[in-house]
């Protein structure tokens, strides 16, 4: 597919996404309430292409762009970020899914080309060696959106011989294969229902595995079949970026709510006034403003570089993928300080329950926690490169 026709499709698909924002608006303050996503915008997803933004082609994906999915997430999460968060993560996947063996890509989608995917990538699965693969058991934590999904994406170690944890592995499984524990009753993101997944002692095929190792060096058995750019990418761009994108989306769309809910807002206090004419209001505004802009601009440039160096086929410089992740944790905590501005100078009216600054302010403070988010250590990494100091990491 030509630049100019995937550039068209992406718009389509941003078109039919925008379409459904102000239905996922109205449905934000029950998504919150009830814990879960409806099945009903799930669906509405689904129809509009979203799920199959970074899909493979040969399932009838459009293997979009990844600057134009952020771009959707964004959308999304503006509206709703619980919605935004859940459409993120298992909107990722199917890019995570194109780099296994295609033996497991055609499990997921030849029979279902619309199955979704969910994950906990935490390595806290157990992996014995056992004829033809692995017997798996484990509990995870914070499967965002797991009740939509047919398959989850589950990190694990395999353990040796004596008992000690000898490689950090990826396994895919079937729904058939484990079982969801309601525990999600959190203060933000409520609506993305990250519950448990229990497995106790399923078989995991050899093609369902994928080395860590093998990921970071931007390697999979894959790439045979998917041998466009957009699976010569780095996970540690890629899906850290879906883990920030909706962060930042829910502050965009804060501040849009925030500008006209304060527009015309009279003061009771401080003198009186109308709020829109109060110096420190207006600078309160360009603030958080501008930390939105850096946020997506940098984010969106890296992504960017990094794609265009896979459709050149050349190799991603390590100093441009450091630069990502730098930029990508940082977009996070601009979110924050704009959030955290208008939060504060919206005074009282952004303490009560349900409106959408309260809202905002609790799900970017919640995906901040997500370990993809750790600001310090990603940028200790950057440092460290910057110093001409050797860098391993699977988040790079």
């Amino acid at each position: 597919m030509s630049n100019e026709a995937s550039n068209e499709a992406s718009n389509e698909v941003l078109d039919s996404v925008r379409a459904l924002l102000p239905k996922i608006a109205e449905r934000a303050g029950s998504t919150d309430e009830n814990r879960r996503v409806p099945a009903e915008t799930i669906q509405e997803l689904i129809a509009a292409g979203f799920f199959r933004m970074l899909q493979p082609k040969r399932y009838g994906g459009a293997e979009n762009e990844p600057v134009a999915f952020f771009a959707a997430v964004r959308d999304i999460s503006g509206a709703c970020g619980s919605t935004g968060w859940v459409a993120s993560v298992l909107g990722v996947h199917p890019w995570h899914v194109g780099l296994f063996a295609e033996a497991a890509q055609d499990e997921v989608w030849r029979e279902n080309p619309d199955a979704l995917i969910s994950s906990s990538y935490s390595p806290v699965g157990r992996l014995t060696p056992v004829e033809g693969g692995f017997e798996l058991s484990g509990r995870w934590r914070f499967s965002s959106g797991c009740e939509h999904a047919s398959w989850a994406l589950l990190g694990a170690l395999i353990v040796g011989a004596q008992g000690k944890p000898v490689d950090f592995i990826t396994v895919l499984v079937p729904r058939s294969d484990y079982r969801i524990e309601d525990v999600w009753d959190v203060i933000g993101l409520r609506g993305t229902a990250s519950n448990d997944i229990i497995v106790d002692r399923a078989f995991v095929p050899q093609h369902r595995t994928m080395r860590n190792y093998e990921q970071a060096q931007l390697r999979g058995p894959g790439q045979k079949v998917n041998t466009g750019p957009l699976y010569r990418m780095p996970f540690g761009t890629v899906f850290t970026s879906a883990i920030t994108a909706p962060v930042i989306g829910a502050v965009a769309g804060c501040y849009r709510s925030y500008i006209s809910a304060m527009r015309d807002r009279v003061r009771l206090s401080l003198g009186g006034g109308r709020f829109a004419e109060d110096q420190f209001a207006q600078v309160a505004v360009a603030r958080a403003a501008s930390e939105i802009d850096a946020a997506m601009l940098q984010m969106d440039r890296n992504v960017r570089e990094i794609y265009e160096c896979a459709v050149r086929g050349e190799q991603i410089p390590m100093e441009l993928r450091l630069r990502a992740r730098r930029d990508q944790v940082r977009g996070t905590e601009r979110a924050l300080e704009a959030i955290d501005i208008l939060f504060k100078t919206a005074g009282g009216n952004s303490l009560g329950r349900g409106n959408p600054i309260e809202r905002a302010w609790r799900d970017a403070h919640a995906g901040s926690v997500h370990v993809a988010n750790d600001v310090e250590r990603a940028l200790a990494m950057y440092g460290k490169g910057a110093f001409g100091l050797k860098v391993e990491d699977n988040l790079v």
